[in-house]
């Protein structure tokens, strides 16, 4: 009985055990056939992401060659973003403004970190439901491909400026179809080779395509168009379309060349990524630079000035009489200060009343008296002064040109269609202080921007009664000063408008008699004590809060702003404008300049001066 229970207890173990494998081994079994079932529905993509390498390549030549371009694109990439950083305290600021509408507030600004938007430290805005009277751009097809493209847009504006604009305006389309046909078997060469290097009877193969890939890529490091190809490349395209062809042909393991795939794409974007951030750097630079023949032109009319010994025949009389019309130009540029005023003498209807006062800094000086000397402008009087060797107050006083802050804001009625528009704001910079000081016997003068043309008589502004206001501007209302969150100290109307500088009336008996110039001051150093922004945001905040109940508005018919960004002006909107305002990063005088702009800029340009031709200006 005994030995019957043991040998009974032994067969039921037998049993379970044997039951444990069989369902071991279906688990097993069903596992196998999920597995391959999952990578053939894709599922795997899921489990790493797209732009993120996770294998590396297979051979060592492959291995060598990824990591060495990837390592030198990231060290290049670090170095332009550094050098941008360098950079920009250097140049001209313009400051980010980011204006979202006041219902939105929370939304927006949490959307922007959700796409990436920079939110700009500088001036933080709070919104107005006023920003939706921006001009939108019309795009063709349907709705779907409509917010597709404003959302490309809407980050490449904030991210990048103007340059956005400038790169859709001259995009040249893809002629060279060898070169683009080669890139494009270079890519697929690439995605197979290390499956095939992987099968040892395959060694032949393997070496063809190695050398295949080597002789695309060396043709590709001096071939940029179809004209620079070598001429037996004909032969060179069926060689690797034989070897892809004979590579397809092979049971390989799409799993590698998946990732393969992956690993390209992910250095292609890497290698955009960084041709993108090289081309704004460069951008910036051909923007903020002055041009070689600019340079060139001041040089040589400065040696002109002490070898032809050029005499001064100013007339200090008219310069200091309050009866004429006196002008005030800063500037750097001498084209752009001879086309302001050619542009107003040549639409005046008596120019011997005219007094035009250039003030500009020591270097350009010389070169500045020179150009006038040699192209006076009708019996209108120009005075050329040099605001480094003023006796004011200040000993170190320098010339500072107005300065320009590039607004970002939304415009729509709700959430969907809302876009965010670029727009550039100018205001008055710290040598506008100094008028009152420097013009002390006169009692008016209208202030003009270098970067403007005039298209009427500008007589008829000294006719206009200011009401007891200080500065006639045309206002810009679609960024009100409560939008400001930055503004401290003084309590100010939220819902003022923005003023812009490029024509502005300066009642300066009215100026002095209210110490204009003292409370700009006093907000400069007010908004200094909060600390934590730059002195150009400082200065916008000062200067907006010093005129915010002192602004007489112009008719917008005065001013016409955005022909230095604003790519979809209307013509006769242009046509019927007084003054015509390139506030912007593409001034007329600039190779990036909009090119349908120009002509109205051009028109008012000397260009008989045989210095124009010496140093090659053809702006």
């Amino acid at each position: 009985m005994k030995g019957g229970g043991v040998g009974g207890g032994g067969g039921g173990g037998g049993k379970r055990r044997w039951k444990v494998l069989v369902i071991g081994v279906l688990v097993l079994v069903i596992l196998s056939m999920l597995v391959p079932l999952a990578f053939l529905l894709g599922l795997h993509n899921s489990f790493h992401s797209p732009g993120i390498v996770t294998v590396q390549p297979s051979s060592p030549f492959e291995r060598s060659r990824i990591n060495a371009t990837k390592h030198s694109q990231r060290d290049l990439s670090n170095r332009v973003d550094q050098v941008l950083q360098k950079i920009n305290p250097v140049l001209p600021k313009k400051i980010d403004i980011n204006v979202v509408p006041r219902d939105m507030n929370r939304t927006s600004i949490s959307d922007s970190k959700n796409r990436g938007l920079p939110v700009s430290p500088a001036v933080v805005a709070n919104p107005s439901p006023a920003n939706k009277t921006i001009t939108e751009v019309s795009h063709k097809g349907g709705q779907g491909a409509m917010v597709n493209a404003d959302e490309t847009q809407r980050t490449c504006q904030v991210k990048y400026g103007s340059y956005c604009l400038w790169r859709e305006e001259n995009k040249e389309p893809m002629k060279d179809a060898k070169v683009k046909h080669m890139k494009d078997l270079l890519f697929v060469a690439r995605a197979y080779y290390p499956s095939i290097a992987k099968m040892p009877s395959q060694s032949k193969l393997t070496r063809d395509m190695k050398q295949n890939i080597q002789e695309f890529e060396r043709i590709l490091i001096v071939s940029s168009a179809d004209a620079d190809l070598p001429p037996q490349v004909d032969k060179k395209f069926e060689k690797m379309e034989a070897v892809i062809s004979k590579a397809k042909s092979f049971p390989v393991d799409c799993n590698n060349v998946d990732k393969k795939l992956r690993q390209i794409l992910d250095m292609t974007e890497d290698e955009a990524s960084f041709h993108m951030k090289q081309s704004v750097f460069l951008y910036q630079l051909a923007v903020h630079t002055m041009p070689k023949s600019l340079h060139c032109l001041s040089m040589r009319l400065t040696v002109e000035y002490f070898k032809s010994g050029s005499v001064d025949t100013e007339d200090s009389e008219k310069f200091s009489d309050p009866s004429l019309l006196h002008f005030v130009v800063i500037s750097d540029n001498i084209l752009a200060s001879s086309v302001v005023i050619n542009s107003t003498v040549l639409h005046a209807r008596e120019s011997k009343n005219f007094v035009f006062h250039v003030l500009t800094n020591e270097q350009n000086y010389f070169a500045m008296k020179q150009w006038f000397i040699r192209n006076p402008c009708k019996q209108a009087a120009i005075q050329v002064l040099n605001i480094e060797k003023l006796e004011l107050d200040n000993s170190d006083v320098k010339l500072s040109l107005p300065a320009e802050f590039r607004v970002s804001f939304l415009s729509g009625d709700n959430l969907a269609s809302q876009r965010k528009r670029t727009h550039y704001l100018s205001l008055f910079s710290q040598s506008h202080y100094l008028l009152p000081k420097i013009f002390y016997k006169l009692k008016k003068v209208v202030i003009l921007d270098h970067d403007v043309v005039v298209q009427r008589d500008l007589s008829p502004l000294w006719e206009l009664d200011m009401e007891g206001k200080v500065n006639g501007a045309v206002k810009e209302c679609s960024v009100r000063l409560g939008q400001l969150k930055s503004l401290k100290g003084e309590s100010f109307d939220a819902n003022a408008c923005l003023w812009m500088s490029g024509l502005n009336v300066i009642d300066l008996a009215r100026w002095r008699e209210l110490g204009v110039s003292e409370t700009y001051q006093k907000f400069y150093k007010q908004q200094m004590r909060g600390g934590g922004e730059s002195r150009e945001a400082i200065a916008l905040q000062a200067s907006l809060l010093t005129f915010q109940d002192k602004v007489y508005t112009l008719d917008d018919k005065w001013a016409l702003s955005g022909l230095g960004y604003d790519y979809y002006i209307n013509t006769q909107t242009i046509k019927n404008a007084a003054t015509l305002h390139y506030n912007g990063n593409m001034k007329p005088w600039l190779e990036l300049g909009i090119p349908q702009y120009k002509t109205y800029w051009r028109k008012h340009l000397n260009r008989e001066d045989r210095f124009l031709s010496d140093c090659n200006v053809n702006p």
